[in-house]
């Protein structure tokens, strides 16, 4: 058996250690792995991947990103490429995937990936490709799944720098306003919010108004409370209002962000108090992974490769209850996992005063 493992969309804390454990337990079975470099992208050139031996992957379980590297922009159903006069057209060169794969022996792939990836994964297995998916992206925002690997770490990152952000806005008498990633998904914003006593969360499930927002600011300060910390996601949205939006990259989707700085105008020229934004941004991906990521990832990578030794191909290893479980990839492509209204961790932040922006 010959497996190819790749490592798709933005990179994650956990990464490593599902390529070490998969490496190391198709290894055990006398198999032969292959890492394809930034995605599928190596596959158009010369230089499709590199094996992975067990020096290769040799104390990388403790390591952020990827050694495999990543492409958020590599998707083979279209591959955008520019034109003479400065515009672009997309090609399909997914045939050329699965074909490329085929001449290199290749049986499987490992694809470790967000939602991006498992819609490709499962477009890909409509071509033959035997493929099994492990759930990686920061953001949580997989269907069928409890937790999805580097989520836990960004979560970690990110209430770290609100600790240290709320202490300064303490001082200052400010409201700090400080965006996280999480795109159309609450959960980072969510959990490292209520981890960190916030005042406000602001969660693209929950589109929010100014008002509200300036009424808790008003609150805070008939209690005595000089300062606020504000925690929005970069997906968060007006009540009839559409996303804050940066831009758009050529075969990317839509950046996200700018709700920090719009509310930081906004709350100065509405109350005069002192107002600072901070966007955290990709720190929430990188350095090391907390010790749960690293657990689920080496349990992810291990039970892929015993998917494909059970010839149990087109799934997905999921978490759910702490227990490891396959689901079919076409159960989760195409589809995102926001955070429930009546989620017990949304109830006990309406429950200790904390305004969600509605």
């Amino acid at each position: 058996m010959k497996i190819a493992i790749n490592t798709g969309g933005g990179d994650a804390p956990g990464l490593n250690a599902v390529i070490r454990s998969a490496t190391k337990a198709a290894l055990r079975r006398g198999w032969e792995v292959v890492g394809l470099r930034n995605g599928y992208a190596s596959l158009y050139t010369d230089n499709p991947g590199e094996p992975l031996t067990h020096e290769a992957v040799k104390g990388i379980t403790m390591q952020g990103g990827t050694i495999l590297g990543a492409a958020n922009r590599g998707n083979p159903f279209e591959i955008p490429v520019l034109q003479p006069d400065g515009s672009y057209i997309y090609v399909d060169k997914s045939d050329q995937v699965v074909s490329k794969l085929a001449e290199m022996g290749v049986d499987a792939v490992v694809a470790i990936g967000g939602d991006g990836s498992m819609h490709l994964a499962h477009r890909l297995s409509e071509k033959g490709l035997k493929i099994v998916g492990v759930p990686k992206t920061i953001d949580n925002d997989l269907v069928g799944c409890d937790t999805t690997l580097g989520f836990d770490t960004a979560c970690s990152i990110a209430t770290e720098a609100i600790d240290r952000i709320s202490t300064t806005a303490e001082s200052h008498q400010r409201a700090m306003i400080v965006e996280v990633m999480g795109r159309y998904a609450g959960w980072i914003a969510l959990h490292s919010g209520l981890a960190s006593s916030a005042d406000v969360i602001l969660i693209p499930e929950i589109p929010f108004t100014l008002d509200s927002v300036i009424k808790k600011l008003d609150d805070l300060k008939k209690h005595g409370k000089e300062h606020a910390l504000i925690v929005v996601a970069e997906g968060a949205k007006l009540k009839d209002g559409a996303h804050f939006v940066k831009g758009k990259q050529v075969g990317q989707a839509e950046l996200l962000g700018g709700a920090a700085a719009w509310l930081e105008k906004e709350i100065m020229a509405r109350t005069g108090q002192e107002t600072r934004s901070v966007i955290l941004g990709h720190q929430q991906r990188g350095g090391r992974p907390s010790i749960y990521d690293r657990l689920i990832s080496l349990r992810f990578g291990a039970e892929a490769i015993r998917a494909i030794e059970e010839g149990d191909f087109n799934k997905l290893v999921v978490m759910k209850e702490n227990e490891l479980r396959r689901i079919p990839i076409a159960d989760v492509a195409g589809k995102f996992k926001t955070v429930p209204l009546d989620s017990d961790t949304i109830m006990t932040a309406r429950d200790i005063g904390i305004c969600l922006g509605d």
